[in-house]
């Protein structure tokens, strides 16, 4: 059986775990211990993926790391249902939604949980970036709604790869209080997509995470959130840089790791 190295709120993992129950492939879950404070304690984890990132797919001997590529070794070796679209065009537009949702709107999610869940900002500062936040997501939710079009599904008819990519990161906007404009199509495309079973998992599992004080976890130093390529590049151009550089000095953030 597939084994999944994941955390429920990694919207990577759950495009993944998505795109499992929606070809029909069994599968267990792992959260890798330490995961996420920049000490990962789980050596096989680590082996599996020198990144120390989740998802990561075992199936048997073969280890993938990065959701795009475990997307794309379950079309190869399960293509039956596709999540690919069988027109060069529409793969293509399936694979571009999920490049902007996995770097640009994902950043802004993570953004607001340093600010609102870490609390790294105050007073003006915060304002300013919740603000900057609030006006991106907008723009990335019209995009989206003018990308959806008038179909059903970001791939056409059926529920695919596009679609996948997207709803992780739609909820985690709904849960902050910024879903699509009531009664516009993307929000009822996000409506239907949270029926589906598939979707309807990974929602279940982020709401039975207990969270703890993530302040005070920053606080202690016990705590290093990553602030990788696109993560970053969104602090700066939001007005982050006092938050870079405050975490540099105090060791409360992290970069990518370095493949030794």
């Amino acid at each position: 059986m597939i084994l999944l190295y994941e955390h429920p709120l990694s919207p990577y993992a759950q495009k993944v775990k998505i795109a499992l129950a929606e070809k029909g492939i069994p599968f267990t879950t792992s959260l890798p211990a330490g995961f996420g404070s920049g000490a990962v304690r789980d050596d096989e984890f680590k082996r599996d993926n020198p990144r120390h990132e989740v998802p990561v797919l075992v199936d048997g001997d073969f280890h993938v790391f990065d959701s795009t590529v475990i997307l794309e070794y379950l079309e190869d070796k399960w293509p039956e249902p596709p999540l690919l679209p069988r027109d060069p065009a529409e793969r293509a537009r399936a694979r571009m939604l999920e490049e902007v949702m996995d770097t640009q709107y994902e950043a802004i999610n993570w953004g607001l949980l340093e600010i609102e869940g870490f609390k790294r900002a105050g007073g003006a500062l915060r304002e300013q970036m919740l603000a900057r936040a609030a006006s991106q997501t907008a723009a990335l939710q019209a995009w989206l709604e003018r990308a959806l079009g008038g179909r059903d599904w970001f791939g056409g008819a059926r529920f695919g790869w596009g679609d996948a990519a997207v709803v992780p990161h739609l909820n985690a906007s709904a849960a902050r209080g910024q879903a699509p404009p009531a009664g516009s199509p993307l929000a009822h495309w996000l409506r239907r997509a949270n029926e589906r079973p598939s979707v309807a998992a990974c929602v279940a599992a982020v709401r039975a995470i207990v969270m703890p004080d993530l302040a005070a976890l920053v606080a202690s130093g016990r705590f290093k959130r990553q602030y990788r390529d696109h993560r970053l590049e969104w602090m700066m151009r939001s007005g982050g840089l006092p938050i870079v550089l405050e975490g540099m000095e105090k060791g409360t953030i992290r970069f990518g790791e370095e493949i030794r």
